[in-house]
């Protein structure tokens, strides 16, 4: 049985809005590539003619990784989360207790994880340290550079 991965809605289009550039815009250019470099003659030199066949093989592996992010996804409703503790969806401030710094993030799904644009997964070491707490608890976590301590600020 395969497990259910949790998704907004947003994240969810994404993924598909993403599958459908690469069947309809992305997979057909380079059909045409292949082709083109084809009908150049001997294929054992011919460096467009590999690099269209390797692009192919990176097509199909991400046609095959979006379809099965796409078909393990759940989508859960954010709208209708509470805010009292943290869990999938909310979004949270914390402070670093060490360098006194304020950050903002939304907990996601793996799928649609960005940290740099203010997203991080459920599934990462600071997002499951977080579900389930409340504002005012602390928590460290393990990180490549040392223990981080975060307070939790504001759920939302």
């Amino acid at each position: 049985m395969i497990d259910k991965i949790p998704i907004t809605r947003e994240g969810l289009e994404k993924l598909r809005q993403e599958l459908h550039d690469i069947l309809t815009l992305e997979r057909p250019r380079n059909i045409k590539a292949i082709e083109e470099a084809r009908s150049r003659g001997d294929l054992n030199e011919n460096a467009e003619y590999h690099a269209a066949k390797e692009r192919q093989s990176f097509l199909e592996s991400k046609i095959n990784e979006l379809e099965t992010a796409i078909n393990r996804s759940e989508v859960i409703e954010i709208d209708r989360v509470q805010t009292d503790k943290i869990v999938f969806g909310t979004t949270v401030e914390l402070r670093n207790i060490v360098n006194n710094r304020n950050v903002v993030y939304q907990l996601v799904g793996p799928y649609e994880s960005d940290p740099e644009g203010g997203k991080i997964s459920v599934t990462s070491p600071l997002g499951k340290a977080l579900i389930g707490k409340e504002e005012g608890d602390d928590i460290k976590i393990k990180a490549p550079g040392g223990v981080q301590e975060f307070e939790i600020l504001e759920i939302r």
